[in-house]
């Protein structure tokens, strides 16, 4: 799933080559991406883009004032088009296709998703905030507003949730998903499942300057790469995320993962847990 970095990154190369661009028309490929019908996504046609930005996760390109607001969800992404077919899409379930964004000059946007599982979002509103999961996130951790006291107070309202989720959750702290959680928690050497009110003075330090410095260095590194490169960029500067079974590169154990239903995370059990593996519940199960 892209989180804070590759959308900002995809922000900012959208932004450039948008500029001065007007959209033609929207195709929709398939129907169920769509989840707005007032403005209609007709009201696209003609207008101005104005600008793209990031709100958490969120991509929003503003339409001469409406806004199209996309969320890439576990497996969509956005390919640019030198050129796009003259007919408009059509709708068929089994292409990767979920919208195209044709623009004045011939270029354009495919918008995919892969797999089964179709959880790509695309809003049309005139206001960012009318997408409620635009209007429930938590503070960006890059923004000026997001200080160690922002955190603490999450951390303490968490109770004795693990930090894990609590990071991860969007209402929190927006742009933090399943993989920088990961390196966050690694590069601050804290357990997943250690709980949020537990952090002493000197870990909510540190926690908080991990967050600012792993979110900042992987802005940094996809700033100015195209779309096709960003996927490539993030795993291959992860420490722990998606690396299940090899060594950490901090002190060569073996990365280790917990299975959740439709998720995992991934941790080295020297750096942040002291040596013991967390239980994997549903290994446990199978076991059984």
């Amino acid at each position: 799933m892209p989180e804070l970095p590759e959308v900002e990154a995809l922000a900012h190369d959208l932004a450039k080559r948008l500029d001065g661009r007007a959209i033609v028309r929207v195709d929709i490929a398939n129907f169920s991406c769509l989840k707005t019908y007032d403005p209609p996504i007709s009201a696209l046609a003609g207008a101005m883009i104005d600008g793209v930005s990031r709100r958490g996760k969120f991509l929003d390109f503003d339409v001469s004032g409406t806004h199209l607001v996309l969320h890439l969800a576990l497996a969509g992404w956005i390919r640019w088009k030198d050129e796009v077919p003259k007919l408009p899409a059509k709708p068929n379930s089994k292409s990767p296709l979920a919208a195209r964004i044709v623009l004045d000059n011939g270029s354009g946007l495919d918008i995919t998703e892969a797999g089964t599982r179709k959880s790509l979002a695309l809003y049309v509103v005139r206001d960012p905030n009318d997408v409620e999961g635009i209007a429930r996130l938590g503070p960006d951790p890059l923004s000026d507003d997001f200080t160690i006291d922002v955190l603490a107070d999450i951390l303490a309202a968490s109770g004795r949730a693990q930090i894990k989720g609590v990071l991860r959750s969007q209402g929190n702290i927006a742009g933090i998903g399943n993989a920088y959680s990961d390196e966050i928690l690694h590069a601050a050497k804290m357990s997943p499942f250690k709980p949020a009110n537990s952090l002493s003075p000197e870990e909510l330090d540190l926690l908080f300057a991990t967050i600012r410095s792993e979110l900042s260095e992987a802005v940094a590194r996809a700033d100015g790469l195209p779309a096709s490169e960003l996927k490539g960029e993030k795993k291959s500067n992860m420490a722990v995320h998606g690396r299940t079974g090899l060594a950490c590169p901090v002190c060569g154990d073996t990365i280790r993962e917990v299975s959740f239903a439709d998720r995992s995370l991934q941790y080295c059990p020297t750096c942040q847990t002291g040596g013991k593996p967390l239980a994997d519940r549903r290994m446990s199960k199978l076991l059984k």
